[in-house]
């Protein structure tokens, strides 16, 4: 606790060196129940003055507007860097269709598991198991379902959004 307490003073003093060190002298004194404390006078016995080193201010560097540099119209409408790689149109299409064909098998796979899951879950009473003798298990596996079929109803919902962000028909 007083490791944290030093360690919290101690930041804080850093903080605020800035200032103190524009306004006044930092002592470092030591409390009588062996704590440090810092104080902006050092009225008081065991006190420390502390040599403060002054504040580096480092400037921004100039952007290339204030340098006075022109940029083309193509670069001022673009948000991406100069030298960032371009691809062409084509190449880009192909990418998009891999997109959606990889979305839609998703899609597909998850409707294929949330049948599944909704033929053993049997209308909320699934079949029991052998090892479900003690009905607090088949309660705990009927909700385990409940769950799997909320978050697969969840994934294909997120899927369907995201095909239609696509700007694309769901098949």
């Amino acid at each position: 606790m007083f490791m944290k307490y030093l360690i919290s003073l101690l930041i804080l003093s850093l903080a605020a060196v800035g200032v103190a060190h524009a306004e006044g002298e930092i002592y470092k004194c030591t409390a009588p129940n062996g704590g440090v404390e810092y104080k902006n006078n050092g009225a008081t016995k065991d006190c420390k003055k502390l040599e403060l080193q002054g504040i580096s201010i480092i400037p921004a560097p100039v952007s290339a507007k204030k340098q006075g540099s022109v940029q083309t119209a193509s670069l001022k409408s673009s948000s991406s860097p100069a030298d960032f790689p371009r691809i062409d149109s084509g190449t880009q299409k192909a990418r998009d269709n891999d997109r959606r064909q990889i979305l839609l098998d998703e899609l597909k796979n998850e409707q294929n598991k949330l049948a599944g899951l909704k033929k053993d879950y049997n209308n909320g009473e699934p079949e029991r198991q052998a090892d479900e003798k003690n009905f607090a298990k088949y309660e705990e596996r009927v909700t385990a379902m409940k769950g799997d079929i909320s978050r697969t109803e969840r994934n294909i919902e997120a899927l369907q959004r995201e095909l239609k962000r696509e700007g694309g028909e769901l098949k």
